[in-house]
């Protein structure tokens, strides 16, 4: 099984437990690995027999439009689900960094998940 990187992906999305921290989209980074074999794309070099990661990341910067979470818990549950269903990955690592406290360089929550 290989996998497929984007790390630290700056997204805007609007986060946090209270209204006021929820009012305007907050910077996070995303890191995800998406496992897939990557087999058939090598030996054919065609990207339709792979993940695009491209399209994954446009996704993702467009994912927050019009939504909000109280929780990086939930976010980072909800991108997995999502990148699950839509790009099926055997397996996606999602984490989520915030820049909530000042004296910390950040604060995130990872999740692992696999394909059902």
């Amino acid at each position: 099984m290989s996998k497929i990187s984007i790390v630290d992906l700056e997204v805007f999305y609007c986060i946090g437990l209270t209204d006021e921290e929820r009012a305007k989209p907050q910077r996070l980074l995303l890191s995800i690995d998406l496992s897939v074999d990557i087999d058939a794309a090598a030996i054919g070099d065609r990207i339709e027999k792979t993940i695009n990661y491209h399209v994954v990341v446009q996704d993702l910067l467009k994912y927050g439009e019009g939504r909000s979470w109280k929780l990086l818990e939930k976010l980072v549950t909800n991108i997995a689900d999502r990148l699950l269903a839509e790009y099926r990955p055997q397996a996606v690592m999602v984490e989520v960094k915030k820049f909530a406290i000042p004296q910390a360089r950040y604060v995130s929550v990872t999740l692992t998940k696999a394909r059902r």
